[in-house]
């Protein structure tokens, strides 16, 4: 509503113009304005045989006429007059309280005080969007630093990794440069042990170039018909000598006649990183378990292995990057905590997911890819 006084002070200030205009047109113009309603809204009379008009008066339909037209103008003044004002008010009033919204929203999301406190009652719904809009801006937040304190510890551990074989690679190589005379075998040993940390150490250095392709580098997939079988045959032919140093066996239940649609590298990667996950954290002399199912328009391949298990606010982490399990801090089958992460992204790239369960010294992963062949 606008308020009284505004209204007195238009009204006042209507009343001066007319006499400002009253002024101008009769004093300044020197009775033009005079001169222009007797010629417009007087009327004279005269009677028969005198000399002017016997007298004078107004001329009412034309006064009538004048007035109403006046009322008119009037009232469309004072509308025109009013609208303006209820903008500049409203426009007012409105900036206002963009202004004090914006005011409390900043101090909402600067402070740590409770939004009930901040907002008053008529700004429920506000008030209850920006309390979910700082809850996910925390969680986000909350999990970049995760990531970063992932990552900073991981830099650690392989920065301390890197030293530890380099230090015996110099070391082995300085022995057998110093002692000439030393004895073939152990001269043998000692190549073999320096062979064997310089292999580590690739294996180190390749983990950083694989940290830096992760964070740079896109995925993109290129489709055809896989058969699932005999990627699964030669993978496991492939990982022989690493389960036969760990004693461990592979049993494989395939279908022979399965296939799936996808990108067969990438899909051989995550197979490639979890049979590899499952090795180093199974138990020796176990066996390693890998079977597929057809279920619809689904294909689902299972690994499974004995070994200790992990807990269940650890299985939730397991595929973000950068995570390892504390027991890869401590051996030399901790990668970089990418192997599960990009197995993930892969997956769902393809349309699928990657699961993992674990329970009774039993870990299970199960990637689902749907089945999608080529014509």
């Amino acid at each position: 509503m606008i308020k009284p006084l505004i209204l007195v002070l238009v009204f006042g200030a209507g009343i001066l113009i007319c006499f400002a205009l009253y002024y101008f047109m009769d004093r300044v113009l020197n009775g033009t304005f005079v001169d222009w309603f007797e010629n417009h809204y007087m009327v004279e009379s005269y009677w028969p045989g005198m000399e002017g008009p016997a007298s004078r008066g107004l001329n009412w339909p034309a006064v009538k006429r004048l007035c109403f037209g006046l009322l008119v103008a009037n009232l469309m003044v004072w509308l025109v007059i009013v609208f303006v004002v209820s903008c500049l008010h409203a426009k007012t009033a409105r900036k206002a309280t963009i202004t004090q919204t914006s005011q409390m929203i900043r101090t909402y999301l600067e402070n740590t005080a409770e939004a009930s406190s901040i907002f008053p009652s008529g700004y429920a719904e506000i008030s209850a969007q920006m309390v979910e809009i700082k809850s996910q801006m925390q969680r986000h937040e909350q999990l970049l630093r995760d990531e970063a304190a992932r990552k900073n510890d991981l830099i650690t551990y392989l920065a301390h990794d890197l030293k530890t074989p380099l230090t015996s690679v110099i070391g082995y190589l300085s022995l057998l440069r110093e002692a000439d005379d030393m004895p073939t075998e152990q001269r043998k040993k000692y190549i073999q042990i320096t062979l064997d940390k310089a292999n580590r150490l690739e294996i180190l250095i390749n983990e950083f170039f694989e940290i830096t392709r992760y964070n740079l580098q896109q995925i993109y997939l290129e489709k055809e018909t896989i058969d699932l079988y005999y990627m699964m045959v030669q993978m496991t032919d492939e990982f022989y000598p690493i389960l036969h140093a760990h004693g461990n066996t592979a049993q494989l239940h395939v279908d022979e006649d399965l296939r799936i649609y996808g990108d067969a590298v990438k899909l051989a990667r995550v197979f490639n990183n979890i049979l590899k996950n499952a090795i180093a954290y199974s138990y020796p002399n176990t066996a390693i378990r890998i079977w597929a199912e057809q279920t619809g328009s689904w294909m689902k391949l299972y690994f499974q292995n004995r070994g200790k298990c992990i807990p269940q606010h650890k299985l939730e982490t397991i595929f973000e990057k950068f995570y390892r399990l504390d027991e890869a801090r401590a051996t030399n089958t901790g990668g970089a905590g990418l192997g599960l992460a990009i197995a993930k992204e892969i997956v769902t790239l393809h349309g699928g997911s990657i699961t993992a369960t674990s329970d009774n010294e039993v870990t299970t992963f199960c990637v689902s890819l749907p089945l999608q062949i080529s014509n």
